[in-house]
């Protein structure tokens, strides 16, 4: 449903409402996810105060409402641009604080000795839908439109909030609470400052999150701009996508400890898929690029996930949570609109070579701080 609604959302966006206007999309992936960053004071600290299952009951049930709305919206005929803007701001705002306390949860499913397995295992069968979903809202949109996919997403949070209603509570792992108290959230920045592993990772995930993860940019333009395909053709070159980042999950799975050489390694192969869609523009090596691509982007991210989880004290967990996620998806308010500008001014090749640039840098810093610091991984988390 989630990667259905992604679809269909940046399709409406380029194709129905506007004239493949990259710069539009890149204001509604900004409005998506820069509640991510607006929100970051509070978004950690719920996560790390509050019940983590109620809080995830609560905004997957505002989530489901959103997507049920917007795709009534859709189907009547009646949708505008800007209200597209208002449901990407609203959906990231609620997006904003159930990502931390999400990603965080997963230590109450398992405890630290399976952290790393598990956010692996957790990105795999979250890619595997992506397998899925990008193709079958492709044959949706071309047969139905867009409407339908988010109609589908909203009913598909019935399932989530009944699985976390049905969680064995007595078998969780949960972690300390945090006090509730002023500065807290200065207190989540300065922790996150002095341990080197999460300092180098936000370092990383500021290139990468700015100016590489603006995928439904580079997709959807070369798709539509170079490729010359439909639909159909923008949903398959997103499933083939995913599985790369399947391929990508399975790989990390298999590793107890990341550290910031296989960051900064991924990083590397990121910034290089990006090429052969520069230079030789063709459907299918364009498709095996972002294969490559997806398979690095989720080894990073679920790296990057597991790292500053075990270097992070229980209590302390929700709120670099909440800091990754808002580095990695708070500047896309800067590089999703300078993305769709290059698009729409020098052409989508042009746009790739800054998802390429932003893979080569990042390498750069995790490799700079890998040579810094000696061992490879943290210290085990009890």
């Amino acid at each position: 449903g989630t990667w259905m609604q992604r679809i269909a959302q940046d399709w409406l966006v380029l194709t129905v409402l506007t004239h493949r206007n990259a710069t539009a999309l890149g204001l509604v992936m900004a409005l998506q996810f820069g509640p991510q960053l607006l929100l970051l004071p509070w978004t950690g600290s719920a996560a790390d105060r509050l019940d983590r299952r109620r809080l995830l009951i609560g905004t997957q049930l505002a989530m489901g409402v959103l997507a049920l709305l917007f795709g009534i919206l859709v189907l009547t005929g009646a949708v505008r641009l800007w209200e597209a803007y208002v449901f990407a701001f609203l959906a990231g705002c609620v997006a904003a604080f159930d990502a931390p306390a999400r990603q965080s949860f997963v230590s109450e499913l398992v405890g630290p000795e399976d952290l790393a397995n598990a956010v692996a295992l957790n990105s795999a069968s979250f890619n595997a839908a992506r397998m899925l979903g990008p193709a079958v809202a492709g044959l949706t949109i071309a047969r139905f439109g867009s409407g339908p996919a988010f109609l589908i997403n909203g009913l598909s949070f019935l399932a989530v909030i009944v699985s976390l209603l049905l969680l064995r509570r007595d078998e969780l792992v949960p972690a300390p609470r945090a006090p509730r108290r002023t500065g807290d959230f200065l207190e989540g920045l300065r922790y996150a400052w002095k341990t080197p592993e999460i300092r180098a990772c936000l370092g990383m995930l500021v290139l990468l999150g700015t100016f590489g993860l603006n995928f439904p940019i580079f997709i959807s333009t070369m798709a539509t701009g170079v490729l010359h395909r439909g639909a159909s053709g923008y949903g398959l070159l997103n499933t083939v996508m995913a599985l790369g980042t399947v391929a990508g999950a399975l790989f990390a799975a298999g590793r107890r400890r990341p550290g910031l050489r296989l960051l900064s390694a991924s990083a590397a192969i990121f910034g290089l898929g990006f090429l052969p869609g520069v230079f030789w523009p063709n459907f299918w090596l364009f498709a095996v690029s972002l294969a490559v691509i997806g398979c690095a982007a989720l080894i990073f991210a679920t790296a990057t996930n597991s790292l500053m989880q075990l270097a992070s004290v229980p209590e302390m967990r929700g709120r670099v949570m909440a800091l990754r996620i808002a580095v990695a998806l708070g500047g896309t308010p800067i590089g999703g609109p300078v993305t769709g500008w290059i698009a729409d001014h020098a052409g989508p090749r042009a746009a790739l070579l800054v998802g390429a640039a932003a893979g080569l840098g990042a390498a750069i810093v995790g490799l700079r701080a890998s040579f810094r610091r000696c061992p490879d991984s943290p210290a085990p988390v009890k």
